[in-house]
């Protein structure tokens, strides 16, 4: 009877420690993107995306992708200043736990098993203004559906930051029901790459 009080004292403790690790992460990770419209903007391309694919008329389809390409370049310059303004945060603080479980400050405790959310939203930010800047010379669909997964997977990346990769990977099926190994597949391959060293996927 002791030890099953214990285990769920423990149980609890542990419960309230995670969540106030999440509280403090959310505070930081949203005292740095409440100053940008990069969610909003990312809604408006999202949704914008599918209007103008379902348009049968070219020259109205013609006007929507147009004003989603000014949405675009906002979003990436944005999301830039956004990486660059993150990258001055102090590096124990930016840590990400890479491990199975959601432990109350793992990054804390297991610094080897973590990454650097700094240089992965840089990762981001550049993956973002690539695509938007077309380099690659993608039809205006295929820079669509690589745009998408690279915003996908940059909102991977917050929602690991602030709860757990296991969190993050529920929420983006639900949400868009889109996996995350799909999200990897779709973005660039130089954002993959350079992704996957990071985060040792």
């Amino acid at each position: 009877m002791q030890i099953l009080v214990l285990l769920i004292l423990f149980a609890v403790g542990a419960y309230l420690l995670k969540s106030r690790d999440e509280r403090q992460r959310i505070a930081l990770l949203g005292s740095h993107l409440g100053q940008y419209q990069i969610e909003k903007l990312m809604e408006n391309l999202t949704e914008g995306y599918l209007r103008a694919l379902g348009e049968e008329d070219p020259q109205r389809r013609e006007q929507i992708w147009n004003l989603l390409h000014i949405s675009e370049v906002q979003l990436a310059e944005q999301f830039t200043r956004f990486a660059a303004e993150f990258a001055t945060v102090d590096a124990a603080q930016a840590r990400v736990s890479t491990l199975a479980i959601g432990l109350p400050y793992a990054a804390q405790w297991f610094p080897a098993a973590t990454f650097d959310l700094r240089k992965v939203l840089s990762v981001h930010a550049n993956g973002i203004a690539n695509v938007v800047a077309n380099r690659a010379q993608r039809s205006i669909k295929d820079k669509a559906f690589t745009l998408t997964a690279e915003l996908y997977l940059m909102q991977h990346s917050c929602h690991w930051f602030c709860k757990s990769r296991a969190l993050a990977s529920a929420r983006l099926l639900a949400r868009h029901k889109t996996a995350y190994e799909q999200v990897l597949a779709a973005v660039s391959p130089q954002t993959r790459q350079a992704y996957g060293t990071l985060v040792g996927v």
